[in-house]
């Protein structure tokens, strides 16, 4: 676990949105007060890499789309990422561990040719808009902890350096997969924020106590009606708990 964070650091904003004017106003008010930004296929799909790259404006990235394809086919798509100099890029640990493996070494090639760093290829476990009945509808059977800690573990034997994961198993992963291992955690509600779509949810507070690096946190800062406010009342929040704790 990345102990030495500032609270503020260990925010990533989700830019979800197609508009980039307003992605890039966002991440360029927010800038200093959050950690980094996450953009995914939204506006990658309607922007592309140029997009991104004006949206972030230079922040710490978390390129979040989620690659899953046969080996070769992620690894060519994460050596095309990494030209983007993103500090975190996710493919789906479902892909399997061939899969993961090409992915990771994809992106320890193209950074050194770039001669830039090498970003931190993460593995998506389960999304958090799941639940047990929707596991059983694709075939998944048990509870999602258990398909969690399953793709959690092939991922940390195929050489991803962490996963995305609920806030629900945060504790189990930090306890089966060690403490270097890099949990990234959306479902992230503050008490004063509505749950929206997903299903298994934290507080911030909550989830980095538990032992999240970073937490993902789109709407409660986003479509506020004072984002820098917003990511700052999280920040501080934070900041409390860790006195208190």
């Amino acid at each position: 676990m990345s102990r030495d964070l500032k609270p503020h650091e260990r925010i990533f904003v989700g830019l979800d949105t197609p508009d980039i004017d307003k992605a890039a106003h966002l991440a360029k008010t927010l800038v200093g007060s959050v950690g980094g930004v996450k953009i995914g296929k939204e506006l990658f799909t309607a922007q592309g890499p140029d997009g991104v790259r004006m949206a972030a404006g230079g922040a710490p990235l978390f390129l979040d789309l989620k690659f899953h394809d046969i080996p070769n086919t992620v690894a060519g798509a994460v050596r095309a990422a990494v030209h983007l100099r993103p500090k975190i890029v996710n493919v789906h640990a479902s892909g399997g561990r061939a899969m993961m493996s090409a992915a990771a070494e994809a992106a320890r090639e193209a950074a050194e040719d770039l001669g830039v760093e090498r970003p931190q290829v993460i593995g998506v476990t389960v999304l958090t808009s799941l639940d047990a009945k929707d596991l059983e509808e694709v075939g998944q059977m048990g509870p999602p902890e258990a398909q969690v800690e399953r793709l959690a573990r092939l991922a940390q034997n195929s050489g991803l350096d962490g996963v995305v994961c609920s806030p629900r198993e945060i504790a189990l992963l930090r306890q089966v997969c060690g403490p270097d291992f890099l949990l990234v955690v959306p479902g992230i509600r503050p008490t004063w924020a509505a749950a929206g779509d997903q299903k298994r949810i934290m507080t911030p507070e909550d989830a980095v106590a538990a032992g999240a690096d970073y937490i993902v946190i789109g709407r409660p800062i986003a479509a506020a009606e004072d984002p820098l406010a917003a990511a700052r009342r999280i920040a501080a929040d934070l900041d409390a708990a860790a006195v208190d704790a």
